[in-house]
């Protein structure tokens, strides 16, 4: 995946609310939306109506780096919304919510779904007792996910385990704190997503 050397915090004050890309520095006083809650840039303050293509595109792009996703890498997972039948943006999430990275983020395995990415391409994780490297792939439903054998002593590992022990876990996801292991029970449903986001104003962009 092509790396952006923009500034994270500087994607969450464009599109105006936080994207947690930044693990804890988005839950204190340092988070730079908290601080300043307009775009960056010398017109930042400026007022600037939107209309039409330029609410589809933000919503997008929005989207885009919630998850940590390269354009080409959304639009493949678009289309394969689209070939799927039911609601295009809601099945559009769930495959999203689905993604490795964030499911070991969820789970509080990660600070933060950079660090996810991170961790799974250094081999820390495994599925179903297989080693998991693609930060990409989809879970589904009564997948386990762990550490690798070779990682269960690690202690930078165990201790953002720790640091997360209290974190609030998607009802679609089944923490074991004791073996640290987590086990997905459904699929997760638009109710079960938080993100700030119109979907469908997303799929009426990639619609024309």
């Amino acid at each position: 995946m092509a790396q952006n050397q923009n500034s994270t915090c500087r994607f969450c004050r464009v599109e105006k609310t936080k994207l947690f890309l930044k693990g804890h520095k988005c839950h204190t006083d340092k988070c730079p939306v908290e601080r300043k809650a307009y775009p960056p840039g010398e017109h930042g303050r400026a007022r600037r109506r939107i209309l039409g293509y330029g609410i589809q595109l933000r919503e997008k792009q929005k989207l885009k780096r919630y998850y940590g996703m390269s354009e080409k890498q959304f639009k493949l997972f678009f289309k394969r919304a689209e070939r799927k039948r039911g609601v295009t943006g809601e099945i559009l999430l769930s495959m999203l919510e689905r993604r490795l990275d964030n499911v070991i983020y969820l789970i509080g395995f990660a600070f933060s779904r950079a660090h996810a990415r991170q961790l799974i391409t250094h081999e820390h994780f495994q599925k179903n007792g297989r080693k998991a490297t693609v930060p990409s792939m989809l879970v589904e439903k009564n997948d386990m996910i762990s550490i690798h054998d070779t990682s269960v002593e690690n202690e930078d590992l165990n201790a953002i385990i720790e640091a997360n022990k209290n974190k609030e876990v998607p009802a679609w996801l089944d923490v074991n704190a004791q073996e640290k292991t987590a086990t997905v029970v459904s699929f997760p449903k638009r109710e079960d997503i938080t993100i700030p986001v119109e979907e469908r104003l997303v799929v009426e962009l990639y619609s024309k």
